[in-house]
């Protein structure tokens, strides 16, 4: 029996125990930040496979980090766990997997720590569908000694090298001056402003980058038809395919608030949200995850070129370091962030593909963490694809 049929082996004895995790978290959907019953059933099951495990990281009370392997000299290689779940709908996202799959795959390894030079973390992330939480963490500095990550989600297809997109949320608030609807120029309309903000954008689209757009709603508008409204506010999410363009479109709107607070005389307030950055998958990492998944009997794809992406927090990640976030199947055409979506990841087809997530991942680290000629090679690739933006501020 070779090294990855001896940690597939560790990983199928744990299985009753993995299963039964995302079974857990599955049943207790907790909302961003709140993720309190998942966050403490991972750190309970990982210092109880002996893992350290340290709470409240980057000062988030539902975030931690587990690590084994502690003293080795080599490069660290983080297991990324999220588990928030989406409000009405549960785990429409199917975290429960993204976090059973880390836990299976770092208890995967715990026999082989001392023939590997280097060690195995677990990040607990949470809040990915609202807050970007991995953002938090990394402005903390909780990835700064990490070397390598990897997380997989659940899908519709067994999926390596996809990107991701750029994307920012924007707030608006105009304040103007309430007056009678029969007097309106005694007033100052707040939602008024709010109408040309969106006209003005729509106006200027043309010239956004290829490949970007905004959507937006109004999130106050007035309470009755009858009295000029003196405060409105509206929402926008702008994305596009890196975030020098989303600074590109931000620089634009900006011009047209000022333009409307020209027009209306209302006055506005801005906030821009956490940015989430494009995603630089690592395909020399992803490669190595294809050939130890398709070892246990899946077929693997990549991405089409007109294969529309989404945005995550991991995007962030992957300006830092070489992270992957491949897919793994569990149901055919069915649309995440559905309901339908939540029963897929409590299936019996979830759980045999978590699995075989785990230790695709297991074996994916243990390559990396034992061979230093691939370790350099994933770093050169790092260093050839991904942009600096250091000084990068929207």
């Amino acid at each position: 029996m070779n090294m990855f049929d001896q940690i597939f082996a560790t990983v199928d004895k744990n299985r009753n125990e993995i299963l039964e995790l995302s079974k857990v978290i599955h049943a207790c959907p907790e909302p961003a930040f709140s993720e309190f019953q998942a966050a403490q059933n991972l750190k309970t099951r990982l210092a109880e496979s002996g893992f350290a495990v340290s709470a409240q990281l980057g000062g988030l009370e539902t975030a931690f980090r587990a690590d084994a392997g502690i003293g080795g000299s080599g490069p660290k290689f983080a297991f990324l766990a999220e588990y928030d779940a989406l409000p009405e709908i549960g785990h429409g996202c199917g975290h429960n997997i993204i976090a059973a799959a880390a836990f299976g795959a770092a208890i995967g390894l715990v026999p082989f720590i001392n023939t590997m030079d280097g060690q195995v973390v677990v990040i607990g992330c949470p809040a990915e569908e609202k807050g970007g939480g991995k953002i938090t963490l990394l402005n903390a500095g909780a990835f700064d000694d990490i070397d390598f990550a990897m997380m997989v989600h659940p899908g519709c297809v067994n999926l390596v090298k996809r990107g991701g997109t750029a994307l920012v949320s924007l707030k608006i608030n105009y304040k103007g001056k309430t007056a009678h609807s029969s007097t309106p120029e005694k007033g100052i309309n707040a939602l008024n402003a709010v109408i040309q903000t969106f006209n003005g954008i729509n106006a200027i689209s043309m010239e956004f980058p290829v490949k970007a757009n905004t959507s937006g709603i109004i999130t106050e508008g007035g309470t009755v038809s009858n009295v000029i409204p003196d405060y409105a506010a509206c929402e926008f999410l702008i994305r596009a395919e890196n975030m020098r363009d989303v600074k590109t479109i931000v620089d634009k709107v900006k011009t047209v608030i000022k333009s409307v607070e020209l027009m209306t005389k209302a006055k506005a307030e801005y906030r821009l949200g956490m940015p989430y950055a494009e995603r630089y998958s690592n395909d020399t990492m992803d490669d190595i995850f294809k050939k130890h998944l398709t070892s246990l009997g899946e077929t693997v794809e990549e991405p089409s070129p007109n294969l529309k992406v989404g945005s995550s927090d991991i995007g962030n990640v992957t300006l830092k370091i070489p992270a992957i976030h491949p897919y793994i199947k569990i149901a055919d055409n069915v649309p995440s962030h559905t309901r339908e979506f939540t029963a897929a990841a409590i299936s019996e087809t979830a759980g045999r593909m978590l699995i075989k997530g785990a230790k695709a991942m297991a074996a994916t680290a243990y390559e990396i963490l034992s061979d230093p000629s691939a370790q350099q090679k994933i770093k050169e690739e790092f260093s050839n694809k991904v942009p600096n933006y250091d000084d990068f501020k929207l």
